[in-house]
């Protein structure tokens, strides 16, 4: 089943930004062709007026064919006018652009529904861990109030903690020379404790042996927006950086490909519904943001180029563009190469490990 979801989700991505790019078209007057999923050779199709809608056999991506996206095309008379060349700058960009803004948006909105059900850290103790000084004085469930009258975030508490320090040489389990002075709240009552941290090696500081537990943040739609937005822009910054660092190896062996994101997308069903909407809101804005790479055969290109076009007055020789959609299509393909590559060890080897 969750074969079946993780390609529908794909699908879906793909249906939803060639129809952006097809919605546009015919807003702005574009002659539209075809409108397909995937890749032919064709295996069904029905015509609908002007446009022929289908479905291709090669499961890889999906297109929109303009009339006049090549400006060397002849065209006949009757439809020269609303051929892709023979239009502003302005509507081609917003044709082309609006592909990627779809799977933006898409994601943006996913994201912002997911966050109503977030969670943040929360003050109250969750686990205490057997034997440890924790253990003999704070109940689950308890809620920090302060450490020696610190209060505040997680951080702030297991700092003060960590200040406690063993006399002379810090060696694993050694007991504080100071008990930590910790004001709970239990049962409606506030009480004061005062436990002594134990030295632990292997995270290399003092600690009570308990953690903190999550609670619902409930944030408003204001909010939700907010946290959508900054974990749409980490992503987009992360994948920036990512892609310009793909001279270093251990970068290039973290770079993942179709078979990937699907693989990932149908583990993720399989875990839960949340864990699968966040992954296909990600691989929406990865599709949107790579797309928008200024070089040919990505919407980018398309874009950069009409761009060209507006600042020179005068339309770019269709030759300098194939040259350079050459150079950009074997990037494209370099790419997948090594996202399939790197993909196939991971099915061959450990995995991809989303639980």
């Amino acid at each position: 089943m969750s074969f079946l979801v993780a390609f529908l989700a794909f699908s879906a991505l793909i249906v939803l930004h060639e129809a952006g790019h097809f919605t546009a078209a015919k807003a702005v007057g574009m002659r539209v062709e075809r409108f397909f999923l995937f890749f032919p050779p064709k295996l069904v199709s029905i015509k609908r007026g002007e446009t022929e809608y289908g479905i291709g056999a090669i499961p890889l991506g999906g297109f929109v064919r303009i009339t006049g996206m090549n400006p060397d095309e002849e065209l006949p008379p009757e439809i020269a006018a609303r051929g892709y060349y023979n239009q502003p700058v302005w509507k081609r960009i917003v044709v082309i652009g609006a592909g990627p803004a779809v799977n933006i948006v898409l994601a943006f909105l996913i994201l912002w529904v997911l966050a109503f059900g977030i969670q943040q850290p929360s003050q109250n103790v969750e686990q205490i861990q057997p034997g440890s000084p924790a253990a003999a004085k704070l109940q689950a469930g308890d809620r920090i109030i302060s450490v020696d009258g610190v209060s505040g975030s997680q951080e702030k508490i297991a700092d003060e903690i960590a200040a406690h320090q063993c006399p002379g040489k810090q060696t694993d389990g050694c007991k504080a020379a100071e008990p930590a002075t910790v004001v709970v709240m239990r049962d409606g009552q506030e009480k004061t404790l005062r436990i002594t941290p134990v030295y632990d090696a292997s995270v290399q500081r003092s600690r009570l042996g308990f953690a903190f537990g999550l609670e619902d943040a409930n944030p408003g739609p204001v909010e939700a927006a907010r946290i959508s937005a900054d974990y749409m822009w980490f992503v987009t910054s992360s994948t920036v950086s990512a892609l310009s660092r793909l001279y270093e190896k251990e970068q290039r062996d973290q770079l993942s490909g179709v078979v990937g994101s699907y693989e990932v997308t149908r583990q993720a069903v399989d875990v839960g519904a949340r864990e699968a909407l966040t992954l296909i809101a990600l691989i929406s804005l990865s599709l949107g943001i790579i797309n928008l790479f200024p070089f040919l055969p990505l919407d980018g290109g398309h874009i950069f180029w009409s761009l060209v076009e507006k600042v020179r007055g005068r339309p770019v020789p269709f030759a300098v563009m194939e040259r350079a959609g050459l150079i950009g299509f074997a990037l494209v393909i370099g790419l997948f190469i090594l996202g399939l590559n790197n993909d196939i060890g991971r099915l061959t080897g450990e995995g991809f490990n989303v639980r």
